[in-house]
Formats: C-alpha cells, structure tokens, sequence
C-alpha cells in the first residue's frame, strides 16, 4: 500500500497527475479487495455537493475487471457521469452488435457505486450529452481513438468551458490473460465449441 502512495506523491511531484492517480486508484482497489474479503471495514465518503463534473463514455459490453478500473479512476476526480453508447452506434463502430443492448447496459452502469449518472448517448452526435454534462474533465479509455486537444477544443466552442482531457494508459490483463469483452466472447466461444465436441 505504501508503494502506491509513494508512487502516486513522487508522480504528483513530476508533474504528472494521471499517473498519481492511476497509482491512488491501484491502492484504491487493494483497500476494496480487502474490505470485500471481511479484512478491513470502512466506506467511502461521497464526494462533495460542489465536486466537478467528470465523464466516460463508452459500450460497456460485458462489464469487466478494466472497465472498473476506469470508472475507478475517472470518480477520484470528482461526480463520475457514464455515457452508454446507442445500439446503432455500437454496431456501426464495432462490426458486429452488442451482447447486451443499450437498456440493459445503461442499467448495469447505473447500479455501480463508481457512478453518480449514466446517461444513453445520441445516436447522430457523439458530444451531445458532453455538450449537456458540461464536464470538468473526460477521461478516455485506452483504446479510444480520440485526439486529447481536438476533443478539449471541440467541447469548449460549444459550451465555452474547456474540460481537462486525460487518457486512462492502464490496461491490465485479468481472468487468465483476457483484456477486454472481445476476449470474453471469444473465450465463451471456445468453452461452449469445446462442450459441444465433448457432447455435453
């Protein structure tokens, strides 16, 4: 735990903020694993009435272990608010549609503690419910092509207020190597191919 704290004060120290919190939200989640196995009892405090406004946007199909981990570290920042994408968009940028339609992944979102409000995205204009949000910061994930200073610029011509744009660089394996909910599906293939060779 003292490592993560001495990492996150000697980054905060360099001038670098988003490796101080990607450290802070690493002893975050050692501090919950604990909690979660009975060693530790304690709550987080909700943030504060006046805390800034933070999003993420996303598909968030299959919710996973690096998923979580960004909303973690996306809520230290302040009032996380979660934009879900469209069905129609999801396919269009993906290939393929998703596991989970839109309802139903905006109610999954809703119901983590991580998140103060998950909203639907807008099927013809991406940065609309920026737009509406008005956020203090974006956090991107780390697969989302997005340029940091045209996304910043972009949001403050419409609103006249520029969000602090940070990229979410920790992408961990977890589950025996899986990095995503593409290798989820994948790996869930594999298994019901393999019980079918297997006549189960």
């Amino acid at each position: 735990m003292s490592a993560y704290v001495n990492d996150a004060e000697y980054y905060l120290a360099k001038g670098d903020p988003a490796t101080a919190l990607v450290s802070v939200s690493y002893a975050e989640g050692l501090l919950d694993s604990l909690r979660f196995l009975g060693i530790l009892d304690f709550s987080w405090p909700s943030p504060p009435v006046d805390s800034k406004k933070v999003v993420v946007a996303g598909t968030f199909d299959i919710l996973h272990p690096g998923h979580l981990q960004l909303l973690s570290f996306a809520s230290r920042l302040g009032k996380l608010y979660v934009i879900v994408a469209r069905d129609f968009n999801a396919q269009r940028d993906k290939g393929r549609p998703t596991v989970l339609d839109e309802q139903s992944r905006l109610q999954i979102l809703s119901s983590i503690k991580f998140v103060y409000k998950a909203v639907l995205g807008d099927e013809k204009d991406y940065l609309k419910p920026i737009e509406d949000i008005k956020p203090d910061y974006i956090v991107l994930g780390p697969d989302q092509a997005m340029d940091e200073e045209w996304l910043a610029a972009e949001v403050e011509r419409r609103t006249g207020k520029r969000p602090t744009v940070i990229r979410f660089e920790s992408k961990r394996e977890f589950s025996g190597g899986l990095r995503g909910s593409t290798d989820i599906i994948k790996r869930a293939c594999k298994v019901l191919i393999q019980q079918g060779e297997n006549g189960k």
